[in-house]
């Protein structure tokens, strides 16, 4: 009963979000959209950004394709996988795909009427551009939860249903099999950071190279002729981009903690005399689908906190939207402690004051590292406090002082992240299990409030993603008022609101990193219970084609049980002592052969573990996943240098993609020198299709890198090398896209801050050294950065899909390696 309540609860939340979100809609379509030229603008940049995501989706949707059938083969013909993930690999990027389509069309049909309202009052544009991220904000956790309820009630009422008693799904298989959801929504999600984040740093450079720092144009200038290009970018990257990465990582917090609930209950221990596990297993699997239908009520109520009113400072606009932000914390955290009284089994020794489970506490730490991650990217990125400010004046020496200390400002920025990263962590799992670190039976408890302080951290995503969606739309709103011509006090309330907007993009960018840091942890130890369906899947697999009853060889390690009753599958242990003759007695059976009762009794008897009892500390022992094992240890070198090439790729395909916007840019001015005076439009156009196709060319071999690396390094070096891959790839890649995302918001303020009349203000030289200094931030902050914390979670995600294929088909399950 408190399964369908809950159930019911989530679907109805997920349903109230998008009303929401349309109700948002249609408030701002009902705004002033301004005038026929501020229309006709945004029109332009609407149809672009359109014509952008359509050619991306035919380039995605043949990877779509290609990746489904190889999911098919591996389903069908290998029988490794569910036959559910290939379609949930398709229904995955498409409702990521559709989050990300859905914010932009918001977006481009928000900046006109932005801008309209910014010449009202700060708080009228304010009011628009915020609400309109809020359909953003509220449609990725709306569908994401929608979509995960249907295919909770597909495969747990569902199949059942239609396949009788015998097609039943264990709770267990339940929350692998829909672990496997997330990766359609990872390799869209990279697909559309990576492609967005190419299309528009390039028109950006190629504006502010040429536009500012060689013609000294303003800002969005109507004579620049990649000004389009910049504003259809802003929508394609910021907006639909980061609205894939959130739906993924929102989707993938859920998945992972509810699969580690699933196994956490299974260890000894864990309930009161007389509890019933499989009820305790379904409790602390719908959860987390608790607390994310409480984040949507919460977030619903913060957009409603956010107000301003006509003081142009950056500090007065953070502190509108902080309103907003703590107030949906605030209410998550009175929440969150009712839902985990509500649900989660009394677990012995973890319950404060004999009332509130740990677990509520885990949540909390979660929400908590999230905001103090916010506060900390405000600090050293708005314009407000010293640290821009300081970068700013470094302008006055040139651009190589500013970019050496954008880079080092940048590289000290990472270690609160880090602390608060680790100690949410910490907390995390100690609140979960009582603070019994060294009991192994716990030890899947603490995981999990790892996996849960993950969606705490997410759970009000509804309103951190309106603040970060809100960021483009203001900078387009501003965009529009320089090319419509509108009044200097219009300019400068767009100003305001854009300033702030890149102050909430760094925020967003830096919380969107630290969810992916604690979900890529879930993920991890989520990604052990792959490997324990893998097993299963292998075990069963086998005793379908053996005749009789009995013991029967997988390889030297691994061994099936068939009785009438079913099969079981146990992994024999390495740290078995055996003579000589007990080793050649066992060697001496072939993979696929049965095993006599006097072999089982001499050489392993007593050194074997049931699959389905196996902890994670067996696993990991039985795996030998210490640094001692060059497999580990090569995945390890393997993942971090994995972040180094994506980051490489990423922005060379910016400069490359730069390059010929440059090159076409100055190309219009010399053959058209009325554009500099007014006289001649430039051709929109051209750099719009110059970005679009070098965008499509360059996102496909970074995307590719995330796909396939796990695989292949996976099938070379089996799951220790795969769990040393994942665990390089997370540490490095957390700090490096911290750095970057960083680094490219202070050089952004910093030019914002001297436009604003400080150091010489706009033209000076100071000002041009600024802008380069943006431009390098540009694919920092844009492109490499953000699109790391997606490859975290793809090669993660992608890791969980394949686990049986490695588990069977590695060189070293095959015994080669």
């Amino acid at each position: 009963m408190d399964a369908i309540l809950v159930w019911s609860l989530a679907t109805g939340t997920s349903v109230l979000a998008l009303f929401w979100a349309r109700y948002f809609h249609q408030q701002m379509m009902k705004a002033d959209e301004g005038t026929e030229e501020m229309r006709a603008i945004a029109e332009s940049v609407r149809v672009g950004a359109g014509a952008y995501l359509n050619q991306q989706n035919k380039v995605v949707a043949i990877v779509f394709v290609a990746v489904t059938l190889l999911l098919a083969f591996a389903a069908v013909g290998l029988r490794v996988l569910s036959v559910f993930s290939p379609i949930a690999f398709l229904t995955g990027g498409l409702f990521s795909g559709l989050c990300g389509w859905i914010g932009m069309r918001t977006a481009t049909q928000a900046s006109s009427r932005t801008a309209a309202g910014a010449r009202v009052s700060l708080n009228d544009g304010l009011q628009v551009a915020f609400r309109s991220g809020a359909v953003m904000g509220l449609t990725v956790v709306g569908m994401g939860l929608l979509y995960l309820c249907i295919w909770f009630a597909i495969l747990y009422w569902g199949v059942p249903l239609v396949g009788g008693e015998d097609a039943e799904m264990s709770l267990h298989q339940i929350s692998v099999t829909m672990l496997t959801f997330g990766m359609g929504a990872s390799a869209q999600a990279l697909f559309a950071r990576v492609g967005g984040g190419i299309f528009t740093k390039a028109a950006d450079v190629g504006a502010d190279l040429v536009g500012k720092v060689e013609q000294s144009l303003a800002e969005d200038s109507p004579r620049n002729p990649a000004t389009i290009a910049d504003n259809v970018g802003d929508n394609v990257g910021d907006v639909a981009g980061m609205g894939a990465d959130l739906y993924e990582s929102y989707t993938g917090s859920i998945l992972a903690a509810s699969a580690l609930g699933v196994a956490a209950m299974t260890q000894q221990g864990m309930l009161p005399e007389g509890g019933d596990v499989v009820s305790a297993q379904l409790h602390a699997m719908v959860l987390p689908l608790a607390i994310a239908s409480l984040g949507i009520l919460c977030s619903i109520a913060g957009v409603y906190a956010v107000k301003t009113g006509d003081k142009l400072s950056q500090k007065a606009l953070l502190q509108a939207l902080a309103r907003g932000i703590n107030l949906s914390s605030l209410l998550v955290t009175i929440g969150s402690v009712f839902f985990a009284m509500w649900l989660m089994p009394r677990v012995p020794g973890t319950m404060f004051f004999d009332l509130i489970p740990g677990i509520a506490i885990s949540v909390i730490v979660g929400l908590m590292a999230g905001w103090a991650i916010g506060w900390w990217t405000e600090r050293v990125t708005s314009d407000e406090y010293a640290t821009t400010q300081h970068l700013a004046a470094e302008a006055e020496t040139g651009s190589a002082t500013i970019i050496i200390g954008g880079v080092a400002d940048g590289m000290l920025s990472v270690w609160f992240p880090v602390l608060v990263v680790s100690a949410a962590m910490f907390l995390a799992f100690g609140f979960a299990n009582g603070g019994h670190f060294n009991d192994l039976n716990r030890f899947s408890l603490g995981l999990y409030g790892v996996g849960l302080a993950a969606v705490g951290m997410l759970s009000t995503l509804g309103i951190t993603l309106a603040t970060d969606a809100y960021g483009p739309i203001a900078d387009n709103a501003g965009g529009n008022a320089e090319m419509a011509g509108l009044e200097p006090i219009v300019r400068e309330r767009t100003d305001a609101l854009d300033s702030l907007g890149n102050t909430t993009a760094a925020t967003g960018k830096g919380f969107a990193i630290g969810s992916a840091a604690l979900t890529a942890l879930a993920l991890l130890a989520a990604y052990v219970e792959g490997v324990r369906d893998g097993f299963d899947r292998w075990g069963e697999d086998v005793a379908s084609e053996v005749s009789g009853d009995g013991y029967f060889k997988l390889n030297n390690s691994l061994m099936i049980e068939k009785t009438p009753e079913g099969t079981q599958t146990y992994l024999i242990m390495p740290t078995r002592s055996e003579t000589p003759e007990q080793r050649a007695s066992w060697h001496a059976v072939a993979g696929g052969d049965g095993i006599t009762d006097d072999v089982v009794s001499t050489a392993i008897e007593g050194e074997r573990v049931h699959v389905s009892e196996a902890t994670l500390q067996d696993f990991l022992h039985y795996f030998d996943t210490t640094l001692m094992n060059p497999r580990v240890l090569v995945g390890i070198f393997l993942g971090a240098m994995s972040t180094f090439l994506f980051c490489a790729m990423t922005m060379k395909s910016v400069g490359r993609a730069a390059n010929g916007m440059v090159i076409e840019v100055r190309r219009q001015f010399e053959e058209n020198p009325g554009i500099l005076d007014g006289t001649v439009t430039p051709d929109y156009q051209r750099p719009i299709e110059i970005s679009t196709k070098a965008a499509q060319r360059e996102m496909i071999l970074p995307s590719l890198l995330g796909l396939l690396l796990p695989i292949v390094v996976g099938l070379l070096l089996g799951v220790g090398g795969v769990l040393g891959l994942l665990t390089g790839c997370l540490t490095s890649g957390f700090c490096l896209a911290v750095f970057m995302a960083n680094s490219g918001g202070m050089w952004d303020n910093a030019k914002k801050y001297i436009e604003a009349g400080h150091h010489g203000g706009k033209g000076s030289a100071a000002h041009k050294a600024a802008v380069v200094g943006d431009t390098v931030g540009d694919p920092f902050k844009d492109t490499s950065g953000p699109s790391l914390n997606i490859l975290i979670k793809l090669m993660s995600m992608v890791s969980v899909v394949v686990a049986g294929l490695i588990v069977r088909y590695s060189l070293v399950a095959l015994e080669i390696f």
